[in-house]
């Protein structure tokens, strides 16, 4: 179990050996194609996803119409008949799992008739359809067992029962690639790989009992026995937490290698002004926040921070107040929001908490892509200049006529908005590296912060500000109590009657779109119904007595800017008695007096989302009341999603859930990189004790002397394990 590589032995095969010089070049593209596999190393750590038996059958009752199957059965019996629209006949297999029964079917393939008998077992796989209400499969592809000897068919012998229960690996697979396709060219693999170092060091692996590097891909596709492909899944996941910890810890000791500008307040300076005109306290999760941040910013390396906070838990206070620390040692700090009308909001509520004095020398600006050339010439001026100490902005502050005279700080609003090459493109636009605070509202699970941010320090504020109301909330099961609707709409009207305001939220624009503002948004489960739309819902509004003397405004993400803002400004004046909105609330709308919520086709939204968005409401000293309408049946996973909100406020709490609920198992991969899924055998929902534990081991290894160097197995399974996408998103997060 050698943490050193063995010496490469000529024309052996390695793990970073190309495929095609295994498979042969055809089938090498054929999996490329299919998984973007290129290497020996990709292939092997293609793991099988479940395990059959020869003498295991696989419920045929509920396979999924229209997804790609692989399945273990016996054929029972098989007809040939000709076809009546032209020439040519078609062969009709029968099997089953001994209850259910599934049709394959083949068109002039007579000649399949010599090996499908009945009584044959094997695997098949291919696309579930149903054909005047039964399932089949058309020209699948399929495997049939075979005994390797007499002693395997004679019933009751140890060799046949050994035969029959030992373990079938079964991969994930394409249309165009089958599962025992890639089981035969992880055996030409495994047959041809040479010596195989181990990047888990010896003495790491032998406290933890793992089996080596070699054994465990052996184990794990070749296995004899269930135990051992359990010990082998045990080996591997242990050894992906320990890889990936590895890089991110490497990542942030090479960011806090590099040098940035302190940046600290100074007495009697823009901070100690601002806190003192402050007319309430901050709560203690903020002050320890913040004193968290404070010397992060007073440090040469640069700050690489995450703030994770409770829907309106003053976490753009706490960035404000590290934003006037670097004001007063001189630099600008750069706030970059989502939305256009989350960064006007930002700007306004800015300006008003400095009060006039502060904002005349601080000067906040404004720059996003709707501006007119007159304002962006004068914004970017004051930029450029350093007379803008703070600037807020949309993407628009990525551009390259955007130039810093001193940026000492980046802050990332709503950071899962935004792309890695985004938040880099700000982040370059200091002459020194500028310090880094990314905020969200979304809360983390320790185990996804752990394995997503390992590289960040990671604060939160979970403390709520003195004065709020709290929210009710309530989920509306249209499926179970259709009467309920119109009880909906008399409770929005009674909430406009008390003077108080209304958010309608519904997943689409029209009835044709949904708008992608939000991207956990999942399909609802059960048969298609039309979709809640801001288009038809605002009709049904206005036309709806109840709401006759009501002002009613639409909000969504297609309006022009200008129109979006106005509405928001609108709305947040007082203006507006209900606004009929998509998602683009989700997300730092402020209106104190809003102070009910209803939420159409919940279900449509994920718990995160649904998390955000209950959060507009309540935030003034009137209570809060959010009504989660969906369609969903009981004991559905979108109805249970629906009810997971609505059961409690706390946001990490519903972190948990929501992780539990998604099965969550891409964490550094395409939702972060834009890459395909990075995690293999990890589940951040399960695996946390072993994750904490594969960093406590990885920063060890780390901190031997020569470092990574001295790990060359290490080394090389970091630049194996790591795509490109994915090392960019470790470089720059």
């Amino acid at each position: 179990m050698s943490s050193v590589p063995a010496p490469a032995v000529e024309g052996a095969v390695t793990l970073d050996s190309k495929l095609s010089g295994v498979l042969g070049g055809r089938t090498a593209t054929a999996f490329e194609k299919a998984f973007g596999m290129r290497t020996v190393a990709d292939l092997l750590s293609h793991y099988p996803r479940r395990y059959a038996r020869r003498g295991e059958l696989t419920a045929l009752a509920n396979l999924p119409i229209d997804e790609n199957v692989t399945i273990v059965a016996e054929v029972l019996r098989v007809q040939e008949r000709p076809m009546r629209a032209r020439r040519g006949s078609i062969l009709e297999v029968k099997i089953s799992d001994g209850e259910g029964i599934l049709t394959l079917t083949f068109f002039n393939q007579a000649w399949r008739a010599k090996d499908l008998v009945p009584g044959v077992r094997g695997i098949f796989a291919g696309k579930v359809s149903d054909y005047r209400g039964a399932l089949q499969l058309a020209h699948p592809d399929y495997e049939l067992f075979e005994a390797d000897d007499s002693a395997a068919l004679a019933a009751g012998t140890a060799a046949a029962q050994n035969w029959a229960q030992m373990p079938i690996p079964i991969y994930p697979a394409t249309g165009t690639v089958a599962s025992w396709q890639v089981q035969k060219a992880v055996a030409l693999a495994l047959g041809a790989l040479g010596a195989v170092a181990d990047p888990v060091p010896d003495e790491v692996a032998r406290e933890r009992g793992l089996l080596t590097f070699r054994d465990a891909l052996e184990r794990i596709h070749r296995p004899e026995k269930d135990a051992h492909w359990q010990r082998a899944r045990d080996a591997l996941r242990f050894q992906e937490a320990f890889v990936l910890q590895a890089a991110l810890l490497q990542q942030r000791a090479a960011s806090r290698a590099t040098a940035a500008t302190p940046r600290s307040a100074t007495p009697g300076g823009f901070l100690e002004r601002f806190d003192a005109a402050l007319p309430f306290e901050l709560t203690d999760d903020q002050a320890t926040v913040g004193g968290e941040i404070s010397r992060d910013l007073a440090d040469t390396a640069p700050m690489n921070r995450l703030v994770q906070g409770e829907v309106g838990s003053g976490k753009t206070l706490v960035a404000l107040r590290a934003m006037l620390a670097v004001a007063d040692s001189g630099g600008q700090a750069a706030l970059l929001a989502p939305t256009e009308v989350l960064a006007g909001q930002h700007l306004r509520s800015i300006v008003k908490v400095l009060g006039p004095d502060l904002a005349a020398q601080l000067m906040p600006t404004l720059l996003t892509g709707q501006l007119s050339t007159a304002e962006r010439k004068k914004a970017l001026l004051r930029t450029v200049s350093g007379q803008a100490r703070i600037v807020v902005g949309t993407h628009a502050l990525l551009g390259d006529a955007v130039t810093f005279y001193d940026l000492g700080l980046v802050v990332v609003d709503e950071q899962h908005r935004f792309g890695v090459d985004q938040r880099e493109a700000l982040r370059a636009k200091g002459g020194t590296p500028p310090h880094v605070l990314v905020l969200t509202a979304t809360p983390i699970p320790r185990t996804v912060a752990m394995t997503v941010f390992g590289d960040l320090d990671v604060s939160t504020i979970a403390q709520l500000p003195a004065g709020r109301q709290g929210i009710e909330s309530f989920v509306v099961p249209l499926a179970d109590r259709p009467g309920w609707e119109r009880r909906i709409w008399e409770r929005a009207a009674e909430e406009i009657g008390k003077g108080r305001q209304v958010f309608v939220v519904c997943p689409a624009i029209t009835g044709k779109d949904a708008e992608d503002d939000g991207e956990e948004a999942e399909p609802e489960e059960g048969p298609a119904r039309p979709i809640a739309n801001v288009e038809s819902v605002i009709a049904q509004v206005r036309a709806d007595p109840l709401f006759a003397d009501a002002r009613i405004g639409m909000l969504h993400g297609k309006l022009p800017s200008d129109v979006k803002d106005e509405v928001m400004r609108s709305f947040a004046a007082g203006q507006l008695d209900l606004i009929v909105a998509t998602t683009v609330i989700e997300v730092g709308v402020d209106v104190p007096n809003a102070s009910a919520m209803v939420i159409l086709d919940a279900d449509r939204f994920g718990v995160s989302q649904l998390h955000q968005l209950r959060g507009r409401v309540g935030r003034g000293g009137v209570p809060g009341l959010c009504l989660m309408v969906t369609s969903a049946e009981q004991e559905t996973l979108a109805r249970e999603r629906v009810e997971a909100v609505a059961g409690t406020i706390d946001g990490f709490e519903l972190a948990n859930i929501d992780l539990e609920l998604r099965r969550e198992g891409d964490v550094l991969g395409s939702r972060q990189s834009g890459g395909r899924s990075s995690l293999r055998l990890l589940r951040v929902a399960s695996d946390g004790e072993l994750i904490a534990e594969a960093r406590v081991a990885a920063q060890e290894t780390l901190e031997t002397d020569g470092g990574l160097a001295a790990h060359p197995a290490l080394a090389a399974a970091l630049a194996r394990r790591l795509d490109e996408s994915e090392r960019a998103f470790l470089a720059k997060s």
